[in-house]
């Protein structure tokens, strides 16, 4: 694909319409993209008009998303406005969409990833945490990964945008909590907490990266949004999620990886847990960028060690994830 970048400003007959969620940082990734998409074609910042709309996950706060209907909370609304025309493409939070996506939707570009790291707010390690501490979040992998290195903490549900979390926190509802650092950067909220290790706390899968959705019909805007698109992010992001649809997890299943670069290769190291952390399988895999097998080969060691109390949080390749 020709890169846009380098031919003349292409002129639009109307702005196009970018949908986003409502909240800050939603609507701070949807300026990043607005500004990179704009630098990119030479065009006015008013070339791409903002949308925001309310997402179901955001209304409802009183509930693990898990039991509420897993990550499509973030999205459908979003892709209701592609499908019916209202928009001409979406942003989102990659860790945000689920695996199985409709086939008139595509993800034609991702941008630079941030820090896929977590922060930890209330305490200066995990194991400086206090003895039976209460750890306030609602994400399968950080509660189960919380539990295998201090099985002695309490987790309590923690819902909502960064600001309302750390209000909870302020607030006396739990005594620690962990926040993403990308999203914090984004918002700039730089000096929170402390910074975990990657290495030692594997993150989400897509941690940190801003993905853009448009129709797959719609090859104007498919080649608009390549100038933005970051290949070596792509890449990383989509063996990731191809990790996830080989190991057929849902909302409930708690999976961490971790991507880095080796020359030209990718390097995916990918833990699963029990929901109570009290069982851990981990294993590794180098390979191509371009190979799209080797996170289904991954995800197929995975499962093969996995013992039952992990294994059960599993469905393998055969059944959509959330």
């Amino acid at each position: 694909m020709n890169n846009p970048s380098h031919n003349p400003p292409q002129t639009l007959d109307r702005p196009l319409r970018l949908g986003t969620r409502r909240s800050p940082l939603a609507m701070a990734q949807a300026e990043e993209t607005r500004a990179r998409l704009c630098a990119a074609h030479g065009w006015p910042e008013d070339a791409v008009e903002l949308c925001p709309q309310v997402a179901s996950g955001d209304r409802i706060q009183d509930r693990p998303l898990a039991e509420i209907g897993g990550k499509a909370l973030w999205t459908k609304e979003l892709d209701a406005a592609l499908l019916h025309g209202e928009i001409d493409f979406a942003v989102h939070s990659m860790k945000d969409v689920e695996t199985v996506r409709p086939e008139a939707i595509i993800i034609a570009a991702v941008l630079p990833r941030a820090d896929v790291r977590d922060v930890l707010v209330g305490a200066a390690s995990v194991a400086a945490i206090a003895q039976g501490a209460r750890v306030g979040t609602s994400a399968p992998r950080r509660a189960a990964q919380m539990l295998h290195a201090r099985p002695d903490v309490e987790i309590v549900s923690f819902r909502g945008n960064v600001a309302t979390r750390l209000a909870k926190l302020q607030a006396g509802e739990a005594d620690v909590t962990l926040l993403a650092a990308a999203g914090l950067q984004r918002l700039g909220e730089t000096g929170v907490g402390h910074v975990l290790p990657a290495e030692e706390w594997l993150p989400a899968p897509a941690q940190g990266a801003i993905g853009i959705e448009c129709l797959a019909a719609r090859q104007d805007v498919r080649a608009l949004l390549g100038a933005i698109d970051h290949a070596p992010t792509h890449a990383a992001i989509r063996a990731e999620r191809a990790l996830l649809a080989g190991l057929g997890g849902t909302c409930h299943s708690p999976i961490a990886v971790l991507t880095t670069t080796a020359g030209d290769d990718l390097v995916l190291r990918a833990a699963l847990f029990s929901p109570d952390g009290a069982l851990r399988v981990e294993d590794t895999a180098r390979f191509a960028a371009d190979d799209a097998q080797a996170p289904l080969a991954l995800a197929q060691r995975l499962l093969a060690q996995a013992p039952e109390g992990i294994a059960a949080f599993f469905h393998g390749d055969d059944s959509p994830a959330h």
